[in-house]
């Protein structure tokens, strides 16, 4: 090999050696703040769908990003929604905690499902914030309403509908999902006082929090019971009641519905008469709650001081809590929650098609 030649080789080698060190120091950047370490900062985010309710686009996860990057500027969140499967969710989950998330704040479309889910987390080190449900397994924390009042409140909604006439009236009841924990705590909370101060439900069935399966529902009891057969009905949710006012007035019948959620369409139905009442849950405190407990143990701190409650779950005792306080919505009180909550504006709710009964609301 002559001098020349050894020069180029020489030259060369050095080149890859120096580009390969590069890119050596580059990865291991990348390892230290990038979703493959075990100390970044990548918070997970997982909601359960977007079909039955629009809060979780709209509302839940604006407002947990925004607080995560108000007490975390650098921090990312790692976002999927489940679209109503739970066999979505769990192939979500693994896949956070193969990029090395190690916080995940988890609203779980099926929570019993989730037990194995959160035990392997909790074996690698990996944080769950249990989101508006309590997903089942070894949660570190734990932030909803008092799931149990929100359905106490829906159910005095529907006898305050009702009136004078609550203690001769029959209801049907269409619930939620039998695999969510929460509509199994709606569902005690409504039973506490509609058992003592209705005539008594006829109809009882869950409606999978599917609208299509809620309208389907009503029409089996209208069809057993006769039009005349009830004098209200329950509705778990506001994507629910949305369905059974469609089928109820395509039936001519008219009696009083109440929801769950606050949806901007439900707000408009108690505005047109449509919608006896909704239950709002403040998306914004719970959001709040979650993100400041993502970040505590992101950051390795003590929840405690923003989880001042407890639950239990099974075998899982003392979990760490925030529980918020719900209120029910009537076309009486849209301006002192909705509106003052800053959730929607007047301008939302009072489209062209809903002028005149906001005007005779006193909305505008």
């Amino acid at each position: 090999m002559n001098a020349m030649m050894r020069r180029v080789v020489v030259g060369t080698a050095a080149v890859s050696m120096a580009l390969t060190m590069a890119a050596c120091g580059k990865a291991g950047s990348d390892k230290k703040d990038g979703a493959a370490s075990g100390n970044n900062k990548s918070i997970g985010l997982l909601l359960p769908e977007n079909a039955s309710s629009t809060r979780y686009e709209s509302f839940d996860k604006p407002f947990i990003e925004a607080k995560v990057h108000e007490l975390c500027s650098d921090c990312k969140i790692e976002y999927a929604n489940a679209e109503a499967s739970a066999s979505k969710q769990k192939q979500q989950f693994d896949t956070l905690i193969a990029q090395g998330v190690k916080v995940i704040i988890l609203d779980a479309f099926d929570a019993k499902a989730t037990q194995t889910w959160v035990k392997e987390a909790a074996d690698k080190g990996v944080k769950v914030v249990a989101y508006d449900r309590l997903a089942s397994g070894p949660v570190s924390a734990y932030v909803s309403f008092d799931n149990e009042k929100v359905g106490e409140l829906q159910g005095q909604g529907l006898v305050d509908a009702l009136g004078a006439k609550a203690a001769e009236s029959n209801v049907v009841m269409i619930n939620g999902d039998d695999a969510d924990p929460n509509a199994a705590q709606f569902k005690t909370g409504a039973h506490k006082v509609l058992d003592s101060k209705v005539k008594g439900i006829v109809y009882e069935q869950s409606g999978e929090w599917k609208p299509t399966v809620a309208g389907q529902k009503i029409g089996a009891a209208i069809s057993s019971l006769g039009k005349d057969g009830f004098q209200g009905v329950y509705s778990a949710n506001d994507g629910m009641a949305g369905a059974i006012i469609t089928q109820l007035k395509s039936q001519g019948i008219s009696v009083p519905v109440g929801g769950q959620d606050a949806s901007l369409d439900a707000i408009q139905r108690l505005v047109s008469g449509d919608q006896a009442f909704t239950i709002y849950k403040a998306y914004k405190p719970l959001a709040d709650a979650a993100g400041e407990l993502a970040v505590n143990l992101l950051q390795g701190k003590d929840v405690k001081g923003v989880a001042t409650s407890t639950v239990d779950s099974g075998a899982d005792k003392g979990i760490p809590s925030v529980l918020l306080d719900p209120k029910v919505v009537t076309k009486a009180n849209i301006k002192d929650t909705v509106i003052a909550d800053k959730l929607y504006k007047v301008a939302d709710i009072c489209t062209a098609d809903f002028a005149a009964a906001c005007t005779a609301a006193g909305l505008q």
